[in-house]
This record gives structure tokens, C-alpha cells and sequence, in this order.
């Protein structure tokens, strides 16, 4: 078993003083349903984003949550496998966090195999071409330029939105995920023609982020 890091800590502390003095009507509201409940365990680690209720039926799903009532509300258990997970995961680790009907969070139990660095996707931005003459070799001045501003939707296996990212000044872009099956679909940028296509992408625990390329056309002709 291993204890929550100092800095867990902190932020699960700073949570439940939010949640617990929020005033009737506004910041976060106590949650009225086990849904209500799964959403405030997840929304404290960017791990944790794109993580989808336990589905028995789906073969090799590395990352779930289940909920189950408890005597104070609910305990919601989070659950990340990864390595041949088709084959049902060879490592495992897992969070169970107590959610009182009040909106105060607990984590009870950590467990399982040393986790991996952080998982998820990044990559750059691009629009091209630059020029309306591509001759061989490439001109340097001609390179694909950076994107700044270019929104990238997240999408899981259900087609459902779990996160999204906005490219930096140099078209960079960086995003936290659960391991799963995701779809990356850009929006369109002003000034660009059209949209990047759609990417399907895999997010593997004890993999390095991986590295994608999302390329927009200027329409320079």
C-alpha cells in the first residue's frame, strides 16, 4: 500500500475546504448521485481524466472507476492497468476515495504496482505550406509554421468529451490522460482552410506521452 504524496494531500485538503464551505447556490455543490460523486474523485488528478465507469463486457479496458453507496454517501474506487491489458493487465494500481453527501473527499486506500511517469499526448501545431513554390531540397524559410491558439478536442471510446487543450505560441500542446482508446479532433482556427483531420490515438501507462503532429492548410497555392 502506498500513502498519498505530500502533495496529494495538500490538494485533496484544499478540495474538501472548498467543497465543504461552498455556499448553498454556489461554488461546487454537494453531489446528489453516485455520478455526482465519481465526478468530484476524478476532477482532482489530470490522471484521471478520460476514465470511464467499470464495464464488465469490455475486453481490456486498463482504466475504470466503480461507485458503491456507502453509510456517509459514496466510496468510488479508481482503477489504472497497464501491460498486455487484452490479456487482462499485468500491473495494477488503484485509489478508493470515501465522498460524504456534504461533498468532503477521503482517500482510503492506496494500492497496487509503483505507477509510471504521467501518461497522456502532446505534440505540435502546424499550418503549411508557407509558400507557393515547394521545390527540393525544402527551403528552411518555407517550413511549416507554428499554430497558436488551435483547439484540440478530446474524445473517448464512447465519442464523449473528457478533455481539451489549446496550442501554445510555438504550437505546442500537452494533455494529462487515463490509458484508453481516444480520438483527437481538431477545431478550425481563423485565417486556415478547413480543419486538421482527426487522429485516433492510444494512451499506454508506462509509455512516454505520445508525440503527434496536427497539420492545418494555410491555402497558399
Amino acid at each position: 500500500m502506498h500513502a498519498p504524496a505530500r502533495g496529494a494531500a495538500a490538494i485533496l485538503i484544499s478540495i474538501v475546504g472548498l467543497v465543504a464551505c461552498s455556499a448553498p447556490g454556489g461554488g461546487s455543490p454537494a453531489p446528489a448521485s453516485a455520478e455526482d460523486a465519481a465526478r468530484l474523485v476524478l476532477a482532482i488528478d489530470g490522471r484521471f481524466a478520460g476514465i470511464q465507469p467499470r464495464n464488465p463486457d469490455l475486453i481490456g479496458q486498463a482504466a475504470w472507476y466503480e461507485v458503491t453507496e456507502s453509510d456517509i454517501g459514496w466510496q468510488v474506487q479508481v482503477h489504472m492497468g497497464w501491460g498486455d491489458c487484452p490479456a487482462g493487465c499485468i500491473n495494477h494500481h488503484s485509489w478508493t476515495y470515501e465522498v460524504t453527501r456534504s461533498g468532503e473527499l477521503q482517500l482510503l486506500l492506496e494500492e497496487g504496482d509503483p505507477l509510471a511517469d504521467a501518461t497522456g499526448l502532446r505534440g505540435v501545431v502546424v499550418a503549411g505550406p508557407t509558400c507557393a513554390v515547394v521545390i527540393d531540397p525544402p527551403d528552411p524559410d518555407c517550413a511549416d509554421r507554428p499554430v497558436a491558439g488551435a483547439v484540440l478536442v478530446i474524445l473517448d471510446a464512447n465519442g464523449d468529451e473528457v478533455a481539451r487543450v489549446t496550442s501554445a505560441a510555438d504550437g505546442t500542446f500537452t494533455v494529462a490522460l487515463a490509458p484508453g482508446a481516444y480520438r483527437l479532433v481538431p477545431q478550425p482556427v481563423e485565417g486556415l482552410m478547413g480543419t486538421a483531420p482527426e487522429l485516433a490515438v492510444m494512451v499506454e501507462m508506462g509509455e512516454p506521452p505520445g508525440e503527434l503532429a496536427i497539420g492545418y492548410d494555410t491555402g497558399v497555392r
